[in-house]
């Protein structure tokens, strides 16, 4: 049957010859007509079929190549599939990393071999010490060294074998605190051109000191402070009081000046337990919780409110000593159980978890916004942490304090508790309740990265969270439950910090446990200012993160890694904490590695 199309063409070529043919005529060619319009449709259809099959050949093949690359791209996967298809086979065989112990050694090189972090204990123990680096135009932490920077971690060669109770680093001048709490000191501020530590004041039995722009205080354990100047020339100088004798009746003069700071009126049941101090200042804190302010150096009187002592100055100041103590009345009825102070601003935790603060707060170091009227405040106050945690459901208590330079840092432990919104019936909002999470808090000046948020900010008065040193947990395995990562310690120079992580350690391996027992220490990272290289890093660029550094003692941990492995391989500082070791000389002792930041320097030391 003919398509519409295909009659109408007819019907139009039947009437033109109907009017010029007979009837005979007209049937013979219309029958030839329509045979030739119906093979020239069939033609046109076929044509259009062609090109379908074309088109369809060519999608396929187009398809084909697009899943082909996509094969290649993916390493072999083919992506966009959506049903499962069973992985390709691989017969290509594991390979398992040889393993690093080795036949013929002992177990304690095997142990080495194994733990970069069980070599840096082992050796804290057998060779304790201090290591230093940083500015060494005052040949401080290289004292036989011409160098004017310490790249990277060095030994200081006096120090090899020693503990030490204390120890702090000026850029001009270094003090430290013996094992048997003498006074020790050295640089050019001390003395131009000394290449070792000296002993200074003996007999004392300091375990502590506090250092400011000029003058050294030394804590000792009766609770007495004692004032003595940085340079050798002004202790010659200087009075030297009468020292009484182990003869009776027989008193001597002192080798070098001094001071005693003591608070008036002490009872004798109360004492000197702590002491912090900044450039010009010292805070005295007593066994009691009560808190004392003092001057610290000789060339400059406090006047930026550090002191503690509304309206307190050069001119007001009472009679008598320009050092000595001022009891801060404003916190009376609070009990101190922390005190930190950075270059001209003063902090104070009590026992109740407030924090006040005083002081300079060009830089909202105190935690206050800043007022350009007015950039100091010379009265405790109370530091507002409630809104840290508004709108949350976790209460905070101030665990810690640390200052230094123009900055501040607060630790603090969040524990959830019940939701009284009106989600509070909810069983979701009621699930981990009492968790405690352990976080960091920073203020103060950022523009060297001081604030370890990742960020270059010059004033930061409200104190901003280190996302790096908060919300931190691990699994104990010995308890089988989740802790919270807290800080164990903070030390604050004048642009940078070091934070010693309270993670789970080890330090119990012995000849009775198996090879593969090691022991490791606690992680330790480093943020804020590097002009000096104080970060350790053996570049100089700042950093706004808290990083890891290299092991103290790379020479070991190059032949611990060529040993096992062949190669070299790159490993992080971990620090010692407390226990009881045999060091080389094989004394059983109690002992330690604490690290310490000051002007431009930085040093790590094996304390008792």
């Amino acid at each position: 049957m003919l398509s519409r199309s295909v009659q109408r063409a007819v019907s139009r070529q039947c009437s033109r010859a109907a009017s010029s043919s007979s009837r005979a005529d007209f049937l013979t060619q219309r029958n030839a007509t329509a045979r030739t319009a119906t093979a020239s449709y069939q033609a046109r259809v076929e044509r259009k079929r062609q090109q379908l099959y074309r088109s369809l050949l060519a999608i396929a093949i187009a398809g084909g190549a697009a899943t082909l690359s996509q094969y290649y791209i993916h390493n072999g996967r083919i992506v966009g599939v959506s049903h499962a298809e069973a992985p390709p086979k691989d017969d290509t065989p594991l390979v398992f990393e040889e393993s690093r112990k080795k036949a013929g050694f002992s177990k304690e090189e095997n142990r080495d071999m194994i733990s970069s972090q069980h070599l840096q204990v082992k050796r804290s123990w057998e060779n304790p010490g201090v290591y230093a680096w940083g500015s060494n135009t005052g040949r401080v932490v290289a004292p036989d060294s011409t160098d004017n920077v310490v790249k990277t971690p060095r030994r200081i060669a006096f120090f090899d074998g020693m503990l030490l109770r204390d120890i702090k680093m000026d850029r001009n001048f270094g003090a430290a605190i013996d094992e048997k709490g003498n006074l020790l000191q050295w640089g050019n501020g001390y003395a131009p051109d000394t290449k070792a530590p000296v002993t200074t004041l003996k007999g004392k039995d300091l375990v502590s000191l506090s250092i400011s722009r000029d003058r050294i205080l030394g804590l000792s354990s009766n609770g007495k402070v004692y004032s003595l100047p940085v340079s050798a020339e002004d202790q010659a100088a200087g009075v030297k009081p009468s020292e009484s004798s182990w003869v009776p009746f027989w008193s001597s003069q002192s080798p070098v000046s001094y001071r005693t700071i003591a608070p008036k009126d002490l009872p004798r049941s109360e004492k000197v337990t702590e002491i912090a101090g900044g450039l010009e200042h010292a805070l005295l804190l007593t066994s009691k919780g009560r808190l004392f302010s003092t001057a610290s150096a000789s060339d400059s009187f406090p006047n930026r409110g550090q002191l503690g002592v509304p309206g307190l100055t050069w001119s007001t100041r009472p009679e008598g000593a320009y050092d000595q103590p001022h009891e801060l009345t404003t916190l009376r009825g609070f009990t101190i159980a922390k005190i930190a102070c950075g270059d001209h601003h003063s902090l104070a935790l009590d026992q109740d978890g407030r924090v006040f603060t005083w002081g300079d707060n060009s830089s909202g170091q105190l935690g206050f916004e800043y007022n350009a009227e007015t950039t100091l405040v010379d009265a405790p106050s109370l530091l507002p942490t409630q809104k840290l945690y508004s709108g949350t459901s976790q209460v905070p208590t101030i665990t810690g304090i640390a200052a230094g330079g123009n900055n501040s840092y607060i630790t603090v432990d969040a524990t959830k508790v019940a939701s009284q919104g009106p989600n509070q019936n909810d069983p979701a909002a009621r699930i981990g309740l009492g968790k405690v999470t352990a976080d960091t808090f920073a203020f103060g000046a950022g523009i060297y990265g001081n604030l370890a948020n990742g960020r270059w900010t010059h004033v930061q008065p409200n104190p901003t969270k280190i996302p790096t040193l908060s919300g931190l947990f691990e699994y104990d395995e010995r308890t089988n439950t989740t802790v919270p990562i807290r800080l164990a310690h903070l030390s604050v120079g004048t642009t940078h910090a070091a934070a010693v992580m309270q993670n789970i350690t080890y330090l119990s391996a012995s000849d009775k446990t198996s090879t593969d027992d090691t022991n490791w220490g606690a992680d330790i990272v480093f943020w804020g200012g590097n002009e000096y290289y104080q970060l350790g890093t053996g570049k100089r660029n700042n950093q706004s993160s808290p990083i890891y550094i290299q092991p103290l003692d790379m020479e070991a941990e190059v032949k611990r890694a060529k040993k096992s492995t062949g190669a070299k391989e790159e490993h992080r500082f971990h620090i010692t904490p407390r226990t009881y070791a045999t060091l080389g000389d094989g004394r059983r002792v109690s002992a330690e590695q604490r690290v310490e930041c000051g002007r431009n320097v930085t040093c790590v030391y094996s304390g008792t």
